[in-house]
C-alpha cells in the first residue's frame, strides 16, 4: 500500500507554516511517506506571498514552497505534486491538477465567483476536495458548502482540534456520497505526531494519478492513526 499526504503547507507560500517546503519532504520521507501534494494557501487566504506584486510574480512567490519541496524530492526519492488551498468565505477548498502555467493564465480568479473557479479546475481536467468542511475557529462565521461543485471532503483532518468536526465531514461525505479523503494539514515539522493521509494500491507519482483515485474511487483506505 501507498501512502500519499493530501494536504500540507509550505513557509515560503503560507504564512502560518513555519517549514519550508525542503525541510516538508525531508519530514514526510521520513515519516515513510511516497508521495506529498504541496497545497499552499492561495493568495485569497493566508498567503506568504506580497500581493502588490503582478500577478504573474506573485504566481511565481506562490510556487516557490512547491518548487522547493519537489527539488529536494528529487534528490531523496519523495513524489512531490502540487495543488492549492483556496478560500471562499474562510471556507476552504483543495484544487488539484492545475499548475503554475494555469494560475497564470487566469489572473481574473479571485474576481469570480467561486463557483466559476471550481467550473475551470474542472474544464482544466482537476478536481475539488473540501477541506475540513465542518471545523470551527475563531476565522470561521458560517459553514458553507458547495456539494454540487466538489468531487469529495476530507473527512480527517490532523488540525481538526475536536473529533466531532472529523464525524461531521464524515455525516456530510456519506449524504451525498462523496469519496472520502484525509490530510495532516501540516505547516510545522513534528506537528505533534499527527499524519494523516489516503492510501491507495498504485504509487501516486503524477497529479493525473491522485485525480483518477478520486474520481475512480480508488482511494483504499484512510490514514489517520490519530483517530482511531
Amino acid at each position: 500500500m501507498f501512502l500519499t499526504e493530501t494536504h500540507l503547507h509550505t513557509a515560503e507560500g503560507s504564512a502560518c507554516a513555519s517549514a519550508t517546503g525542503a525541510q516538508q519532504a525531508d519530514q514526510y520521507k521520513a515519516l515513510g511517506y511516497d508521495t506529498i501534494i504541496i497545497t499552499d494557501h492561495f493568495i485569497n487566504g493566508n498567503t506568504a506571498v506580497d500581493r502588490s506584486l503582478p500577478w504573474d510574480e506573485q504566481m511565481d512567490m506562490y510556487c516557490l514552497g512547491f518548487e522547493h519541496a519537489k527539488a529536494r524530492g528529487a534528490e531523496i526519492g519523495l513524489n512531490v505534486l502540487f495543488g492549492i488551498e483556496f478560500s471562499w468565505c474562510a471556507a476552504d477548498f483543495l484544487m488539484y491538477g492545475i499548475d503554475k502555467e494555469w494560475l497564470k493564465g487566469n489572473p481574473d480568479m479571485l474576481s469570480i465567483s467561486v463557483h466559476e473557479v471550481c467550473g475551470r479546475v474542472h474544464e482544466a481536467g482537476g478536481i475539488v476536495v473540501q477541506a475540513h468542511p465542518f471545523r470551527e475557529a475563531d476565522y470561521i462565521r458560517d459553514f458553507r458548502l458547495l456539494p454540487w461543485h466538489c468531487d469529495g471532503v476530507e473527512v480527517y483532518n490532523a488540525g481538526n482540534r475536536d473529533p466531532r468536526f472529523d464525524r461531521r465531514a464524515m455525516w456530510y461525505a456519506d449524504q451525498f456520497g462523496f469519496v472520502k479523503t484525509a490530510g495532516s494539514d501540516c505547516h510545522h515539522i513534528t506537528e505533534n505526531g499527527r499524519f494523516f493521509g489516503v492510501q491507495t494500491e498504485f504509487e501516486i507519482k503524477r497529479i493525473e494519478d491522485y485525480i483518477r483515485a478520486v474520481r475512480e474511487n480508488q482511494i483504499a483506505g484512510l490514514y489517520a492513526p490519530a483517530e482511531r
